[in-house]
This record gives C-alpha cells, sequence and structure tokens, in this order.
C-alpha cells in the first residue's frame, strides 16, 4: 500500500458520499489532502460536514467547478495523486436535463485529465459505475463486459472512462479507473435506494413506497469502495484499465428490503409506485461484480456484508433523522 503521509493529494466531489469517506480515510492515514467541493452561495460543505473537525482541519478545502479547466489546472499544481468522483449522478434527473451530464461528467473528466498531464501528477484514479455495464449480458460482469448506455447518466460516464483511456493511450498518462458497484452506506442520499428504505423503515411511515423490487444489485459498503480507490492508486497493475470493485453477490431490491426490515425490527407494506420506476428499457435489471482482477492487480477483496452495512446505515439515519424527510423519498 503507498505511504499516504508522502503524498498531496486532491479529491474532487470531496463533499459527496463516496468523496467525504475517501477523504476522510487519507486524511487518517496521514496525506496532505486539497477536497474540492462545488461552488456554491450558501458555502455548504456537503457531506465533509460529517467528519471529525479536528481531522477535517488538517486539510485543504476548496470551492470550485471541474467544468473550469483554468481552475483545475491551478488545483492539481502542485499534486502528486488525483482522486476524481466529482460528477452528476442521480439517474432520473438525466432524463430531464442530459445536457449538463455531458457537460460535467464528460467535459469535466477531460479537464482533470488535462490538468493530471499538465500539471504531471504520478497517478489520477478516475470514478466510474457498474451502470456502464447496462443489463448483465452475463454474469458475474468483468471488465471486459459490454458497455450499454442504458440512460444519459451512464453514456456520460461511459464518455468520461473512454477519454480517461483515451489520455491514457495518447499521452501516457498514468491513471486508472475504478468501477464501483452499488456502494452504500452512512451519508448517502436519500434519494438512493437503500437510504429511502431504511428511513422509511425507521419512520412511522404506515406502508414504504418504492419502484420495482425486481432488479438484481450488488451492494457494496462505501469502507470497502474507499480501501479499493486506495488499492488501484497504489498498484501499477491498475494503470491504464479499468478494475471493477464489488461482492459478487446478487441481491434483488425486494431480497435487500427483507434484510433491511430485519435490521429495523420491523416489517410494513409496500406499495409499488409508478413514477419511481424507471422507463423499461433503461432500467439496468441486473448487475453481479466479478471483481477477481482487482483480487490480483491489487490484493483488494471487501469485508462488509450487506446486514453488517445495513446496521451502519440505520445508526446513521437515527443519528440525523432531520436529512430523512419521507415526503421527499425520490428513487
Amino acid at each position: 500500500m503507498r505511504n499516504w503521509s508522502n503524498e498531496r493529494v486532491v479529491v474532487t466531489g470531496a463533499g459527496g458520499f463516496i468523496g467525504s469517506h475517501l477523504t476522510e480515510r487519507l486524511l487518517e492515514l496521514g496525506a496532505d489532502v486539497t477536497a474540492l467541493i462545488h461552488y456554491d452561495a450558501r458555502q455548504d460543505r456537503g457531506n465533509l460536514e460529517f467528519v471529525a473537525p479536528e481531522l477535517l482541519d488538517r486539510a485543504e478545502v476548496v470551492a470550485g467547478d471541474i467544468c473550469d479547466p483554468f481552475f483545475m489546472q491551478e488545483l492539481c499544481r502542485d499534486a502528486t495523486v488525483v482522486f476524481h468522483l466529482a460528477a452528476i449522478i442521480p439517474i432520473p434527473y438525466s432524463y430531464r436535463a442530459p445536457a449538463s451530464y455531458v457537460l460535467s461528467n464528460v467535459q469535466g473528466t477531460l479537464n482533470v485529465c488535462e490538468a493530471a498531464r499538465r500539471c504531471g501528477v504520478s497517478r489520477l484514479v478516475h470514478t466510474s459505475t457498474s451502470e456502464a455495464y447496462g443489463t448483465a449480458v452475463r454474469t458475474p460482469i468483468d471488465e471486459e463486459h459490454p458497455l450499454q448506455a442504458q440512460s444519459p447518466y451512464a453514456a456520460s460516464k461511459i464518455g468520461a472512462d473512454k477519454i480517461v483511456e483515451s489520455y491514457c493511450r495518447s499521452f501516457d498518462l498514468p491513471a486508472a479507473t475504478i468501477r464501483p458497484f452499488n456502494t452504500f452506506g452512512p451519508r448517502q442520499s436519500a434519494r438512493a435506494v437503500i437510504p429511502t428504505v431504511m428511513a422509511q423503515l425507521l419512520s412511522d411511515a404506515p406502508e414504504m413506497r418504492l419502484g420495482s423490487l425486481s432488479p438484481v444489485r450488488d451492494f457494496l459498503f462505501v469502507e470497502d469502495t474507499v480501501e479499493g480507490f486506495l488499492a488501484v492508486a497504489s498498484s501499477d497493475a491498475c494503470l491504464g484499465k479499468v478494475t471493477n470493485v464489488g461482492t459478487g453477490v446478487a441481491v434483488t431490491i425486494g431480497e435487500m428490503t427483507e434484510v433491511a426490515m430485519q435490521v429495523a425490527g420491523r416489517r410494513i407494506r409496500i406499495v409499488t409506485d409508478d413514477q419511481r420506476v424507471r422507463p423499461d428499457a433503461s432500467e439496468v435489471k441486473q448487475l453481479i461484480c466479478d471483481a477477481s482482477a482487482a483480487k490480483v492487480r491489487c490484493g483488494w477483496s471487501p469485508r462488509f456484508t450487506l446486514r453488517e452495512g445495513l446496521e451502519r446505515v440505520a445508526e446513521f439515519i437515527k443519528s440525523n433523522p432531520g436529512r430523512f424527510r419521507p415526503k421527499e423519498y425520490v428513487v
């Protein structure tokens, strides 16, 4: 594993769900971290607010936008490692505003790559998504599986992945792409399915509103995802390649909900809400990870079970009830 105490690290998307956990872990390991959050008028640091102040005080928190190439080159000027997580990610919103996804996810990634190239960073780790594979044509899904853009979001992420690939091939950029499957855990948006399920179970709601219960997912706890980022960044064998991280365990949304009910100690009726169902041709019906390459290339494997992760999510929701308002749940 890399000696992070000697590294000057930039994390884009540091105020997000995974980004805040990664920033926190890097600070624990002694890295000199510049944490990029998206600028807004409220000076909101997002999920970094959950990082212990004495730890976060050691980071430089910078507000800005990856869509500005000049800003990105200034940000990366002294960096040795860049973790690129900044992106627009809600799939439902991509049906309404697809151009914004192309601007942020594709053009933004181009700006990050060019900044990393010009500034001579020693490692860029780019974040992909299992949505890039679409509904599995074979399982488990390895890195050679065809890419299928079943939503504008997925298309934008595939475009971003290919930008990174092109920079590796054209400019010898020392970049690696990590492709996490369905990451979940504390701090995740209430719009994601697991916080939606658990928050409704922990509220006094008489019933649970969900979309389709049949899609199969591979749920990966966020701490395992973070260790995947660190492992990929530490391994030369991952350079120029896409590396999957996931559990290899197939779970339907319905089955996950059953485990969540056991964790919450409460059973309620499930109501399928048509407004929460993705267009049929856009729904990714099956995602199961083959993470064997990650084990070979960088020694990574997951540690947490679904139930253990759900217990941690329940603890977080109980401690932060104001973040989860049932009438606003959107999957």
